[in-house]
């Protein structure tokens, strides 16, 4: 995510740290690379110049001086971007039953976002409702029944209506038990009349607590001009924004809406459910600067892993009696997080590891755990709740190894990852509250001892 511009913020902090004399050329040099990356990131110019103005005269202040000018001048880079970057407001839901509408036009992403949204809440607790009243746009209604369906979120909506009101009058009774309810509203290739209006009714009769627009980043910063369209037309309460995983124009977006003073709620980093983050301007930058983002790994956790689950598997961590199954569903939920390549820019120290995983290790990463599942399913209870039997007695192995149709290698395989996760409690990780996360310590020792070791 907006890897070239972390880059050289990194760069630019580093030059300005490493600096014996802050002279002219140095101050350009960081200056020109700080342009170059910005306005490559989309970043407004107007913008990017003001900034370059203060670095240049909080540099250049003669009544700064020595070690202090350095640390003057990080900070204001430092403030400057988070300037940039807009104020911190979380979606925060009512005690009463919450009704949030989104809107936004044709193609970015209302229906993903929608179900991401629900998965989001429903894992914290919440019991959720979403319902389609996109009534234009073909297969909408069934795109969210099918994404409710996969992800066991409750979705309501009537296939062969054309009538947006309608559908929510229809289902209106039935949405009385729900904490929350996501609204599924069309979208247009422009904010014509005809959508305004459409929107304003619709307003008028669901009352909702929010109104969100979501928009792509891919749109740059012509996100201004829609934040400020949509707010006009339906009082829009903040922003989400899409593919911030797949465009370099992320920051036109976010600096936008900045401008708009449209608080952004959320941000989507991919395609899968799981795959969005709160948006915090403090951590987004720590992130961009490698400093990490443990707040944002922990609420990963929470995405991926009911609540029910957390606590069963903290208990174990405890006791110190994890079972190669528990191995299995923790690897799985590594994965549902992207894997170790996508969340390693959150954790402090690991960002700036050059390892990639290569393209298509996630894909060979499902067929392994499948082997896997194969694997315990041909062990006995005994096997599966002390796994240090096999590589005592290797007929054992070779026995599962053949009863589930793998080589002896995938049950090692199974074993070494089995150790490494016990490893990993023995050296600290038991005890830990898997419902808060881990803490800054943990993590770091985990993140030093095991980053390179793990194999997702």
């Amino acid at each position: 995510m907006l890897e070239k511009l972390g880059e050289a913020i990194r760069k630019a902090t580093d030059k300005i740290a490493n600096a014996l004399f802050l002279d002219k050329d140095v101050v350009d040099s960081i200056v020109r690379d700080l342009q170059r990356a910005l306005i490559e990131a989309d970043v407004n110019v107007s913008l990017v110049k003001e900034l370059s103005d203060k670095i240049k005269k909080s540099a250049m202040d003669e009544r700064i001086k020595g070690v202090e000018k350095k640390e003057h001048l990080v900070k204001i880079l430092h403030d400057e971007l988070l300037r940039l970057l807009g104020e911190h407001k979380q979606l925060k839901l009512l005690e009463k039953q919450n009704r949030i509408m989104l809107v936004g036009l044709y193609a970015s992403g209302k229906t993903t976002t929608i179900a991401k949204l629900g998965n989001w809440f429903a894992k914290r607790g919440k019991r959720v409702a979403l319902i389609g009243l996109d009534v234009h746009r073909p297969a909408a209604k069934e795109q969210l029944m099918q994404l409710g369906k996969k992800n066991g979120l409750n979705v309501f909506t009537n296939i062969e209506e054309k009538d947006a009101l309608k559908i929510w009058k229809e289902f209106e009774p039935k949405l009385k038990d729900y904490d929350l309810i996501l609204v599924d509203t069309a979208g247009r290739h422009s904010l014509d009349k005809e959508l305004v209006e459409e929107l304003k009714e619709l307003n008028k009769k669901i009352k909702p607590t929010e109104t969100i627009l979501v928009i792509g980043a891919d749109i740059g910063q012509a996100a201004r001009t829609q934040a400020n369209e949509f707010k006009k037309a339906t009082d829009i309460s903040g922003v989400i924004i899409t593919r911030m995983d797949s465009t370099a124009k992320g920051g036109g977006a976010l600096t936008a809406c900045a401008e708009t003073k449209a608080p952004v709620y959320f941000i989507g980093t991919g395609e899968k459910v799981n795959d969005i983050e709160e948006f915090n301007p403090n951590s987004f930058l720590s992130r961009l600067l490698g400093m990490g983002d443990l707040q944002t790994l922990i609420e990963k956790v929470k995405s991926v892993t009911e609540e029910k689950s957390q606590k069963k598997i903290q208990k174990k961590l405890e006791e110190g009696k994890l079972t190669l199954e528990d191995v299995v569903e923790q690897v799985r939920s590594m994965n549902s997080m992207g894997g170790f390549d996508k969340i390693k820019s959150m954790i402090p120290g690991l960002s700036n590891i050059n390892a990639k995983i290569p393209e298509g290790a996630l894909e060979n990463q499902e067929a392994k755990l499948a082997r896997w599942e194969h694997i315990i399913k041909s062990m006995t209870q005994e096997e599966k709740e002390n796994p240090e039997l096999l590589e005592k007695q290797t007929s054992r192995m070779a026995r599962i190894a053949k009863g589930s149709g793998v080589a002896t290698s995938d049950v090692r395989s199974l074993l070494k990852q089995y150790k490494l996760l016990n490893e990993v409690i023995k050296s600290g990780g038991a005890g830990m509250d898997m419902s808060e996360g881990m803490s800054q310590k943990q993590m770091m020792k985990f993140a030093k001892k095991f980053g390179k070791k793990m194999r997702f």
